[in-house]
């Protein structure tokens, strides 16, 4: 798994090479959906193209799946989950709070995973042996934060708009029992709560290919991570994200049954 962290580093490199010499020149961008708006760039495209091209040079007998290119060899027992650009909004906007998120399963069970943020130096990096951020500064190991009560989190949410409207009612409740509420955040709102820095984040929605990579890195660094019913999140789905067992058994009775 050790070597599997290098891989995962050389994944990161490759993208990073297709996603920073076209942030903030103003890409063009396309709409995914006829209704609404899901855009997608050619960085995201290219990012995903030059992620898959490695892992079918080194692992040929993996599966992927991807968001911009979807899957292949979906009988493989190990699984590639890819988002090239988690956040495509905030990269379209010049705003660094955007990722690459790979994840690695087996078995259907998120084994490793890393978030790659290139432009602010951090790579956030998972697998059995625990989670690390790596940046200019050095190397350390991840640890969430000790927060066990509501009164005292900070809670993040891409958008409360996201929310149906029998959600947004329990999750308007469960914010005003938290400390501090904030929007727009991402996957860099999973890389601050395995970093200690945020509490909770909770978020209706989700494609594997949002949180795949993010289950290790929150469950390595002391987090848990589960879907509102406490079911696994590898699938994706109404997640919720928090620093410890107590915090999320707080949090969860909010949103469990919606």
């Amino acid at each position: 798994m050790n070597d599997m962290l290098e891989f995962m580093r050389s994944l990161a490199a490759a993208a990073e090479a297709e996603t920073m010499p076209r942030f903030r020149q103003l890409p063009a961008v396309v709409n995914k959906l006829g209704s609404g708006f899901d855009p997608v760039t050619e960085a995201d495209r290219e990012a995903e193209r030059a992620i898959r091209a490695l892992i079918g040079e080194t692992f040929p007998d993996d599966g992927i799946l991807g968001e911009e290119f979807g899957l292949a060899n979906a009988d493989a027992l190990r699984q590639w989950i890819i988002d090239p650009i988690d956040g495509t909004r905030a990269f379209i906007s010049g705003i660094p709070l955007w990722g690459t998120l790979v994840g690695l399963t087996s078995g259907g069970r998120a084994v490793a995973g890393m978030m790659s943020q290139p432009f602010t130096g951090e790579l956030y990096l998972a697998n059995d042996s625990g989670a690390f951020l790596e940046h200019r500064q050095g190397k350390q190991r991840l640890s969430t934060s000790r927060v066990d009560n509501l009164s005292e989190a900070t809670m993040c949410t891409t958008t409360p708009a996201l929310f149906s409207p029998t959600q947004r009612e329990a999750y308007d409740r469960l914010e005003n029992e938290v400390r501090l509420a904030r929007y727009g955040t991402d996957c860099y709102a999973y890389a601050m709560l395995a970093s200690g820095h945020v509490d909770l984040v909770v978020e209706p929605g989700l494609n594997a290919y949002d949180i795949a990579a993010l289950i290790p890195i929150i469950e390595q660094a002391g987090g848990v991570v589960t879907t509102f019913d406490g079911g696994r999140p590898e699938n994706g789905g109404n997640i919720i994200a928090a620093a410890n067992a107590r915090l999320h058994e707080q949090a969860r009775a909010f949103i469990a049954n919606v």
